[in-house]
């Protein structure tokens, strides 16, 4: 073989390679502000990891404790895919490490043999600290070390990233660097997570860049005073929680199709996808019956105090709540649409592209029966709290951990109950009328 054409051959070789090998990175909002950040690409969520009757376990540290993006999403898999007839327990516990679940991971957690289990370390791990290799490698080895037990115990997981910070902790005295070298510090152990989950073959949850991005987005939307990151810097409001259990979900393939209602106004006749009934339809005035949710959130949209806030954010009801109203046919040029106590008006072209109703009725026929599950789960998990923090760990535990499991889990029966009482399907009217 010609020496040229081989060489060249060779050439062509190590580009291919290389293309191949070099680092994908996720795609920069184009500002200075992140010129430092190389967030590592986060692998597509993928399919469906669920399964019906899955026990779902939500770990973290104290953001876990807060107990709102566990509430969050074990509302929303009670609502939006009820048939998967999931249950959740949350073991969230402050100030902790991967190395300090690591000590009760057993003993707390793999003792109610959960099928599935969402992470969330890396806040605390970091010291609040710029980056140190040392630091890198014994939270790497740690957290790996998690993902393993659960895979051991035939556990799907979903390991999520820290998140980021808006400010330094007050309360952490060794805390060092700047803002940014804190955030730095925390996209890089992001960027370790993308790893460990590649290497584990485990679901990998991106909590740092959307939150890290948004909240850079709703400064300048909303105000300097808008923290995503939460008014101490570390513990989020409820927009925050709601980006966090946005990155979970998705994480866990959902596709967010919660549903299509669609009318032909001409012949007064509907249909339904799967976990909806149509019970009448005529003159304008179509009643279903769902069985699946729409997931409901009300609060100001400039506030991260607020849900709804949250998802002005992140394409949560682009892609988690997608509840559609399809109308066919019809002459006029708009329509008058009547869903519960609120009405809007809609052009005929969007009617028939499908209007997504989870997003422009934030008040609507479904609210109160989402927030009755939604405070029912909200003492649940309440309770799961002191179940494990006190219970648990307490001396009589430390003797006879079966007769502790069996009376807390006899008081934590009727709060589950509790949210199976709540949810029930809802029947509700839309009138759509020309205008």
């Amino acid at each position: 073989m010609n020496p040229i054409f081989r060489m060249g051959l060779a050439l062509v070789a190590l580009a291919s390679w290389q293309a191949v090998a070099a680092p994908k990175f996720e795609a920069k909002p184009a500002d200075p502000y992140f010129d430092k950040f190389t967030p590592l690409k986060a692998p597509a969520p993928g399919k469906l990891l669920l399964k019906k009757g899955d026990r779902l376990a939500i770990v973290g540290d104290s953001i876990t404790e807060q107990r709102m993006y566990s509430q969050l999403i074990e509302t929303y898999l009670t609502v939006c895919v009820p048939e998967l007839q999931l249950t959740t327990r949350q073991f969230g516990w402050s100030g902790e490490t991967a190395e300090g679940f690591l000590g009760r991971m057993t003993n707390d957690c793999l003792s109610f043999n959960p099928t599935v289990a969402t992470t969330c370390f890396g806040m605390n791990d970091f010291k609040y600290r710029p980056y140190d290799e040392a630091n890198g490698q014994w939270y790497r080895e740690r957290y790996t070390s998690i993902a393993r037990a659960f895979k051991a115990h035939g556990v799907r997981l979903v390991l999520g990233s820290p998140g980021c910070v808006g400010k330094i902790a007050s309360w952490v005295k060794s805390a060092g660097g700047t803002v940014e070298e804190q955030n730095l510090s925390l996209c890089t152990l992001r960027n370790l997570d993308v790893e460990i989950a590649k290497a584990e073959d485990a679901r990998f949850a991106d909590v740092f860049w959307p939150l890290f991005t948004s909240g850079f987005e709703a400064r300048k939307r909303y105000g300097a005073e808008y923290e995503l990151s939460g008014k101490d810097g570390v513990h989020p409001g409820w927009a925050g929680h709601l980006v966090m259990a946005y990155a979970y979900l998705r994480a866990m393939g959902l596709d967010g199709d919660l549903g299509t209602l669609t009318v032909d106004l001409d012949k007064n006749t509907a249909k339904t996808s799967r976990g909806h009934s149509c019970d009448s339809a005529a003159a304008g005035e179509y009643t279903f019956t769902s069985q699946r949710y729409p997931f409901c959130a009300t609060g100001p949209l400039d506030q991260d105090s607020s849900i709804r806030s949250g998802m002005t954010l992140v394409p949560f009801n682009r892609e988690l709540n997608r509840f559609l109203l399809v109308a066919k046919g019809g002459s006029a040029p708009s329509y008058r649409v009547a869903w519960g106590a609120k009405a809007k008006v809609f052009n005929t072209a969007e009617l028939r592209k499908g209007v997504n109703l989870a997003e422009e009725f934030d008040v609507n026929p479904f609210s109160e029966a989402f927030e009755q599950v939604n405070q029912a789960v909200a003492a649940k998990q309440a309770y799961e709290t002191k179940q494990i923090k006190e219970a648990f760990h307490s001396a009589e535990a430390q003797t006879n951990l079966t007769a502790i499991m069996a009376r807390t889990e006899a008081e934590r029966a009727p709060l589950a109950e509790a949210i199976r009482k709540a949810y029930h399907p809802v029947t509700h009217t839309l009138r759509i009328e020309p205008q």
